[in-house]
C-alpha cells in the first residue's frame, strides 16, 4: 500500500504538473567529496568536537532505541548491542571519509523489514543494496517521487508504531515517563528528530536522576522498640529530608535503625547517619545517667527528711 500511494502521487503530479518539491538525486560520484586540510582543521575546534559528540550520542541511542523496538516485534534472534555500535561506528567512520551524513538505525525501516516478513538480519544488508541500485539505476524515477508522499509515508509508519493501547496506563502508572514520551514527540515534530532526540534524552536523564535521589522514611512500632526503616536512595540531595525525619523522633524511645532497604549510600549521607546513630546514643546514655543521679538524689532528700 505505501508504494502504491508514492506511486500514485508522483503520477498525479507528473501528469498535472504540479508545482511540488520532489527529491533530487544527484550521481554517486559528484555525491563523494572527502574532506580536505581545512575540514580536517576544524578537528580541534572546540565547537566542532561537541557537534561530533552530540551527533555520535544521539545516533547511538537512536539505534540502541530502534534495535529494542525491534527486537519486541518479533521472536527471532536479539540484537547484539555492542555489534550495532561497532558496526555504526564503522559504517560512519566511512561515511566521514567519502563527505556522506551521518549513518543510523531508523525504527521504520526497521519496521518496514519485520513487516514485509524478515527473518535474518540480511534484510537490513538487501535494503542498502536496493537504495543503492535505485540512486545509482534509477535516479530518474526517484526524482519523480514527491517529497511530501515520502513524508506521508513516514509518518503513517511512525503512527503505527506509537502504543496507543498502553498510553493510559502509562499516564496513570508513570507520568513522568509519559511526560518524557509527550515533550519528546512534540519537539521532533515541531524541530528535527535531532532536538526531539536530545530534548528527550535531557529529560530522561533528569527524570532518572529525581528518581534516584528520592528516601522514604517509614516508623513502625515494635516490642519495645521504634524501627525506623529506610529505604530508596539515600544521597545528599535528600539528606536535610532525612535527618528532619530522624530527628522528629521522639527522644525517649529506644530506636532500631533498619538500612537494608537502601540501594545506594553516598559517603555524605553514610557519614550524617553515623553521627546522628552516636549522638542520640549519647543523649540517651546521658538521659539514663541523669535519670539515676535523680533517683539517687531522690532517695537521699527521702533519707534525710526521715531521719530524728
Amino acid at each position: 500500500a505505501p508504494l502504491v500511494a508514492v506511486g500514485v502521487a508522483a503520477g498525479a503530479t507528473a501528469l498535472f504538473r504540479l508545482p511540488v518539491e520532489r527529491i533530487r538525486v544527484d550521481g554517486l560520484l559528484d555525491a563523494v567529496r572527502p574532506p580536505g586540510g581545512d575540514d580536517w582543521a576544524r578537528l580541534v575546534d572546540l565547537g566542532m568536537l561537541g557537534t561530533v559528540l552530540a551527533l555520535a550520542l544521539i545516533a547511538s541511542a537512536e539505534s540502541l532505541f530502534s534495535a529494542a523496538a525491534v527486537d519486541r516485534m518479533h521472536q527471532g534472534r536479539r540484537t547484539d548491542y555492542d555489534k550495532e555500535l561497532i558496526a555504526q561506528g564503522a559504517g560512519n567512520t566511512v561515511c566521514g571519509a567519502l563527505g556522506a551524513l551521518p549513518m543510523t538505525a531508523v525504527i521504520v525501516r526497521s519496521s518496514a523489514n519485520v513487516h514485509a516478513g524478515a527473518r535474518t538480519k540480511a534484510s537490513r544488508v538487501l535494503h542498502g543494496l536496493w537504495l543503492l541500485l535505485f540512486v545509482a539505476a534509477l535516479p530518474g524515477a526517484l526524482g519523480a517521487i514527491p517529497v511530501a508522499a515520502l513524508a506521508g509515508v513516514l509518518v503513517h509508519a511512525g503512527f503505527k508504531l506509537v502504543p496507543l493501547r498502553v498510553l493510559v496506563p502509562l499516564w496513570r502508572g508513570h507520568r513522568g515517563e509519559a511526560v518524557v514520551l509527550g515533550v519528546t514527540a512534540v519537539t521532533v515534530v515541531a524541530t528535527s528528530l535531532f532536538e526531539g532526540v536530545l530534548v528527550g534524552l535531557l529529560l530522561a536523564v533528569a527524570k532518572t536522576a529525581w528518581d534516584i535521589s528520592h528516601v522514604h522514611v517509614e516508623t513502625v512500632e515494635g516490642p519495645g522498640v521504634l524501627v525506623v526503616r529506610v529505604t530508596g536512595n539515600a544521597t545528599f540531595l535528600r539528606l536535610p529530608e532525612l535527618l528532619d525525619a530522624l530527628e522528629a523522633l521522639p527522644a525517649d524511645r529506644k530506636v532500631e535503625l533498619e538500612l537494608s532497604g537502601l540501594r545506594h549510600t553516598d559517603h555524605a549521607c553514610a557519614a550524617e547517619l553515623e553521627g546522628w546513630a552516636a549522638q542520640r546514643e549519647a543523649r540517651q546514655v546521658e538521659g539514663r545517667a541523669g535519670a539515676r543521679r535523680g533517683e539517687e538524689d531522690g532517695r537521699r532528700e527521702g533519707a534525710l527528711s526521715s531521719a530524728p
